[in-house]
């Protein structure tokens, strides 16, 4: 636990460390380019910001184009007054390009903490429920309606239906049918065709 922590301290003060050194770089170098005052220690801040901003939109997984292309953007920014303030440029002399390249800088940085800030993650696809394809296969059979015993038919009810079959074949000259014989009975279907099945 003592060694991990060791290590965290060590990380934490060579990024403090280094985070101050860049910091006066860049003012030093927004300095000599014509920013005084307030402004040369603004600079430093959104070169900062802007690293810090693409670093969350590296981390957050969506949209790593832009934040590779902005963190890339503020790195040459720092690395840039870094190397520009180790003796390769008369600080007391800068060149006009150096301080056509700093006085835009703060353009450049409102674009890309506002692209950064504002560019809407990329959607999340939507699960569609897909429906199983029915076509072309066979419907499921239909469940076998459990056989019925007949039902019980009373003598007398079939004495009764005989009449009723023989009076109807005298008027008609033909058998009486199940639908017939139910109506004039007045039973259920079921009964009648037991009745039937004994005529």
């Amino acid at each position: 636990m003592r060694a991990h922590l060791a290590r965290v301290d060590a990380v934490l003060v060579q990024a403090v460390i280094a985070a101050a050194l860049s910091f006066a770089h860049l003012h030093d170098l927004a300095s000599a380019a014509g920013q005084d005052g307030w402004k040369a220690w603004a600079y430093p801040v959104s070169v900062d910001l802007l690293l810090v901003a693409a670093w969350r939109r590296l981390r957050s997984g969506s949209s790593k184009a832009a934040g590779w292309c902005w963190f890339v953007v503020a790195l040459v920014a720092s690395l840039g007054a870094n190397v520009a303030t180790a003796g390769l440029l008369d600080l007391d002399d800068v060149p006009d390009w150096l301080r056509i390249l700093v006085a835009g800088w703060p353009a450049v940085a409102f674009l890309g903490g506002t692209l950064l800030a504002h560019t809407a993650p990329a959607a999340e696809p939507v699960p569609v429920a897909v429906e199983p394809e029915t076509a072309g296969l066979p419907a499921d059979p239909e469940p076998e309606q459990p056989q019925l015993p007949a039902p019980h038919v009373p003598a007398a009810l079939v004495t009764h239906a005989r009449k009723l079959a023989a009076e109807h074949h005298a008027r008609t000259g033909s058998p009486i049918d199940p639908d017939t014989l139910r109506a004039r009975l007045g039973v259920p279907a079921p009964l009648a065709d037991a009745i039937a099945a004994h005529l």
